[in-house]
């Protein structure tokens, strides 16, 4: 368990930045823990990262995040998931996919995303498609996601980025954003969807869809 539970989520910038160091610190090897649902840090809306911490030490923190998601492995952290309530995440993928792969995968290198929000391209509609977590280990299901977003963030260097985003890197964007609202994808996935991960390799991998899961195991999209 965190200790955020326990500090309570109103945290000065001094508190912050003492919560920061404190994370990193018992790092192994540079790797954080990842915090699992149930832990209310995970739950609450995170507080404006830009400013809160140190230059030196949100470097240091962004380092460290971008290890443990490679680590884990994964394509999107976000502060809760390794128990601080701050505004900020980091994603990355390299896979671009195969031409029809239903994801629409493309490159979608490094970022740090502070403070980030985004707003549909609604002419564009949602798709629905498997969906996991790394504080819901072991599980997936389907997920509705606008198909493309106008995203807006700052990066490492406070730098304003605006760009608009298609396909899985907007779903990776909206998953890592959401959870900086206290959301988890599960909150509103398809439950009768969810998988573990050996069966969505044995069943549902490659050329099935959500389609196809929805027909054999009796649901709507």
């Amino acid at each position: 368990m965190s200790d955020s539970a326990e500090e309570g989520f109103d945290m000065t910038d001094k508190q912050m930045e003492e919560r920061a160091e404190t994370l990193l610190a018992s790092s192994k090897n540079g790797i954080l823990n990842i915090i699992k649902a149930g832990d209310p840090v995970l739950r609450r809306k995170s507080g404006k990262a830009w400013g809160a911490l140190s230059p030196e030490l949100l470097l240091n923190l962004i380092e460290a995040m971008r290890l443990t998601m490679l680590d884990a492995p994964g394509v999107g952290l976000a502060g809760p998931q390794v128990g601080l309530p701050l505004s900020l995440a980091v994603v990355e993928d390299h896979d671009r996919g195969i031409e029809g792969d239903e994801r629409e995968r493309s490159e979608f290198p490094f970022h740090v995303i502070i403070d980030p929000v985004y707003h549909p391209v609604e002419e564009k509609g949602e798709k629905p498609f498997f969906e996991g977590c790394l504080s819901v280990p072991g599980f997936q299901a389907v997920r509705r996601r606008w198909l493309e977003v106008d995203a807006t963030w700052l990066d490492e260097e406070g730098v304003k980025h605006e760009e608009r985003l298609h396909g899985w890197p907007a779903r990776i964007f909206q998953h890592e954003t959401d959870h900086l609202h206290g959301e988890i994808y599960i909150d509103k996935a398809n439950t009768r969807s969810l998988t573990t991960y050996e069966n969505l390799k044995d069943y549902w991998h490659i050329e099935r869809t959500p389609d196809d899961m929805a027909k054999a195991c009796d649901f709507e999209l």
